[in-house]
């Protein structure tokens, strides 16, 4: 198995790659950032990950991992979140596969950070259920199971007591209502515990930005499931689809 990979981070705003050891999860080369052409077609996205791509002297039968911001079925996008409603429906793979005559692993970014963070960050080494969630402008959620990824869990979706959990509990609500740390905690708890129930975690890892001030929130959860943050930030979508890309898997 190759000890090298890539990882390829789609984003509303910017289009970010590098090479990845797969053995300790870290960059091998500096990260190239493009930003992400407007309109985002998917014949306008395609053409700037073929130079983001050829930026990076790589070998020939490099796979990419390629995260994007949808729900992805075997490579095919069925939503869209910050890229032009083009891409639903779209064999997102086969596109990027054509425009850079690789074969392209796709995942939702939310799993693709998860899974970074499970194999090299925050979850390493550890089995059983791991339960990822990213708090933001929304809730992203990534599910793994003994090293395995179970993708498009979209958890932030949840209904919990009568609302869609990341309009209650995301950080930007806590933003948007105003709350302290104290209560948005409180929100927190009830979310958290909503899916203790559903999916009996053996640990649960915080990401997203507001996770640099874990240390103001977290401690104030009373959960039966160990919680901790997630340790690879902004790089865990690159590491997580390289890796996925690179060790193959059922989301081919």
């Amino acid at each position: 198995m190759s000890t090298q990979g890539f990882g390829i981070d789609i984003g509303g705003s910017g289009i970010k790659g590098a090479p990845v050891d797969l053995t300790t999860g870290e960059f091998l080369a500096d990260r190239v950032r493009i930003p992400t052409p407007q309109p985002s077609t998917p014949a306008a996205v395609a053409r700037t990950v073929a130079d983001l791509v050829a930026a990076f002297d790589l070998p020939a039968d490099a796979r990419l991992g390629v995260t994007f911001p949808a729900v992805i079925q075997h490579g095919v996008a069925r939503t869209a979140a910050n890229v032009h409603d083009s891409w639903i429906g779209t064999d997102v793979s086969a596109v990027l596969a054509e425009a850079t005559g690789r074969a392209v692993v796709t995942v939702n970014d939310a799993d693709a950070a998860g899974y970074g963070e499970a194999l090299y960050g925050a979850a390493r080494g550890h089995g059983g259920t791991v339960l990822v969630v990213t708090l933001g402008t929304g809730i992203g959620s990534c599910l793994v199971v003994d090293g395995t990824l179970v993708p498009n869990t979209e958890f932030g979706h949840l209904e919990v007591d009568g609302r869609d959990a990341e309009t209650h509990a995301s950080d930007a609500a806590r933003e948007r209502d105003g709350l302290d740390m104290e209560r948005w905690a409180e929100r927190l708890q009830r979310y958290f515990r909503v899916i203790e129930d559903l999916v009996w975690p053996d640990l649960i890892v915080v990401g997203g930005g507001v996770s640099k001030k874990h240390q103001q929130f977290l401690p104030l959860l009373d959960l039966r499931t160990p919680i901790v943050p997630a340790a690879l930030r902004n790089a865990a979508g690159i590491v997580g689809a390289a890796a996925l890309a690179a060790h193959g898997t059922p989301l081919d």
